[in-house]
């Protein structure tokens, strides 16, 4: 049996996944070295360690003002998309659908909207967080989506689509589709490729 990979397995420093956690998820919010170390209660030392090594490689950005220094995540960073991905399939929503797959029923795909792993606004009322396609068992997703939006405090849009529905609404240009098609995403379940492949 393969065994499931996980960021705690992949990241040798805990204190570098919990910086990681805390920040790719909120990409345009500041933080101070003693909001961090309050925020994932680790010592201030490896804090501050950890964010000069994420620093060196251009995953972090600082800027000091008066006697503190403000880290934010540099969304332009070549390693930004892939880790907010793997943030986006370890915890949270992302995580659940993964982990009860088989519960879910017959999922073809299924797609995080990178604005929603991120946490940044909306920009129209066509955006949806979650996409779904296949022979779903709706019970179960809607109690999955329920329980995320009650830790987030705020709803969750997500749609579900049969596979030939959205074969046929992919070859149609359909604008819902299509819209989902073309804003950034993570791939939870499925082959991105085949996702977006209008055969």
């Amino acid at each position: 049996m393969q065994e499931k990979l996980s960021l705690e397995k992949l990241l040798v420093s805990q204190v570098r996944l919990k910086i990681l956690r805390t920040m790719l998820p909120r990409p345009s919010e500041q933080f101070h070295i003693r909001g961090l170390v309050r925020e994932i209660g680790t010592e201030i030392n490896a804090v501050r360690r950890e964010l000069s090594n994420l620093e060196s490689i251009g995953l972090l950005v600082s800027r000091r003002s008066g006697n503190r220094v403000y880290y934010t995540l540099n969304i332009h960073s070549t390693h930004y998309s892939e880790l907010l991905g793997l943030v986006a399939k370890t915890y949270g929503l992302g995580a659940n659908i993964i982990a009860n797959l088989r519960n879910l029923g017959d999922v073809r795909y299924a797609v995080l909207a990178k604005a929603f792993a991120g946490k940044r606004r909306k920009s129209s009322s066509l955006d949806v967080d979650l996409f779904v396609v296949g022979k779903v068992n709706i019970d179960m997703l809607e109690d999955i989506v329920k329980k995320e939006q009650e830790l987030r405090g705020t709803e969750i849009n997500y749609a579900v689509m049969g596979e030939d529905e959205f074969n046929y609404a992919k070859r149609k240009n359909d604008q819902f589709v299509i819209r989902i098609l073309v804003q950034s995403r993570i791939m939870l379940i499925g082959d991105e490729e085949e996702f977006c492949s209008l055969t």
